[in-house]
């Protein structure tokens, strides 16, 4: 059984070449290979975006970063050289075994042969076609054809198919005490009432296909703040900056922006702080169901597995028939799946998440638990 030679792995590689945000849909199956065996330790694999989001995943021991030539983001780099130097220094840490974590649409075959001339003994992913010796424990892929799984749900699949289970499936992710005395005094500095109804609103998006209008996060949080009394923080990176002035501009009601103020470790702590958090689906919708947050996630329709995991949450988006394209840019030019979702169907949900979030801590105060916690839930997508 692939359990039983894994058993005693003790120095484990887990590749994930993707996204911030990818990377926290792997950490439950993360946190399975860690939990399976006593002592073992996990380095991550993984890239820019990824190496910031490590030092703050529980489970991880050590990071590198490694710019793959077959992933998009480094779509411009010909280094043979680094390669290179990054199979001798796999091969130096002396791994006992790697598990690739891909998307579905991708092919894990790279990987699986960076780790083979590092000379790892054992190398487990999902794989469309047959491996052979690249591949000690080949999981077949069964996707799209035969299922489509929620992202850490397939991941959590794969550290089963090698033996590694966990009770906890929830995303991990430790926010530091400093970062939340940083995220205090910034709520502090705004002068935000925890007495009144606040919100983070996360506007941005990496990709054009994935961003709600900017006239559209104006409205609402007028709207909200006008009809609803609501406190609105926008966050974002500094080139986001542009993107939330206009949206403050335009929205004629007074809002506050800690766009390009915030370090990782601190929007998590701001995340984990707030009520609520609207935002595109992008990274800080992956840290919010790390820490507990609703979200009202205004998802568009460029793939189906990426939803919040097991956190309160509404999915917004309208049903098209060009859905599941895969693409950064609307291939049809329209952009109905997120354009087409009204500003009263955002504010609706936002209201219905806040009014839920409320209810479950004064129950849960009356009752003496803990002041929050979340359901083990997440909902499958629902057309508007």
């Amino acid at each position: 059984m692939p359990g039983d030679r894994w058993a005693d792995a003790q120095k484990l590689l887990c590749v994930r070449l993707d996204s911030l945000g990818d990377v926290l849909l792997t950490t439950p199956a993360i946190g399975a290979l860690k939990t399976s065996r006593p002592g073992r330790s996990i380095t991550l694999l993984t890239s820019a975006s990824g190496v910031e989001v490590a030092p703050l995943v529980p489970d991880v021991d050590d990071v590198i970063r490694y710019d793959a030539p077959w992933m998009k983001h480094t779509a411009d780099r010909q280094n043979p050289a680094a390669d290179e130097r990054m199979i001798a220094h796999l091969r130096a840490e002396r791994f006992d075994a790697a598990v690739i974590f891909t998307v579905y649409s991708q092919n894990p075959l790279p990987a699986a042969l960076l780790c083979y001339l590092a000379e790892i003994p054992l190398r487990a992913a999902h794989c469309r076609e047959n491996p052979y010796q690249l591949l000690t424990d080949w999981v077949r892929e069964s996707e799209s054809e035969q299922q489509i799984r929620h992202e850490a749900r397939r991941q959590l699949d794969l550290a089963a198919a090698v033996g590694a289970h966990t009770p906890d499936e929830r995303l991990r992710l430790s926010v530091s005490l400093l970062a939340r005395r940083h995220a205090g005094a910034c709520l502090n500095e705004l002068g935000i009432d925890a007495e009144r109804p606040w919100a983070v609103v996360h506007p941005g998006a990496t990709a054009a296909s994935r961003r709600w209008p900017a006239e559209r996060f104006a409205e609402l949080a007028g709207r909200l703040s006008r009809e609803e009394g609501w406190q609105i923080i926008f966050t974002g990176d500094r080139g986001e900056q542009p993107l939330i002035e206009q949206i403050q501009r335009l929205c004629g009601a007074a809002t506050h922006s800690l766009a390009g103020r915030l370090c990782l470790d601190e929007l998590a702590a701001l995340i984990e702080a707030a009520p609520l958090l609207i935002s595109n689906n992008t990274g800080p919708v992956h840290i919010a169901a790390a820490v507990g947050t609703p979200v009202a996630d205004l998802y568009a329709l460029t793939n189906p597995q990426h939803t919040p995991w097991q956190v309160p949450h509404r999915v917004l988006f309208y049903d098209v028939p060009c859905k599941y394209c895969y693409k950064s840019i609307c291939p049809e030019a329209h952009h109905d799946c997120l354009r087409r979702v009204t500003v009263a169907e955002v504010l609706h949900a936002a209201l219905e998440l806040y009014d839920e979030r409320r209810f479950t801590q004064e129950a849960a105060a009356v009752a003496g638990a803990e002041p929050w916690q979340c359901p083990g839930s997440s909902t499958p997508l629902m057309p508007l």
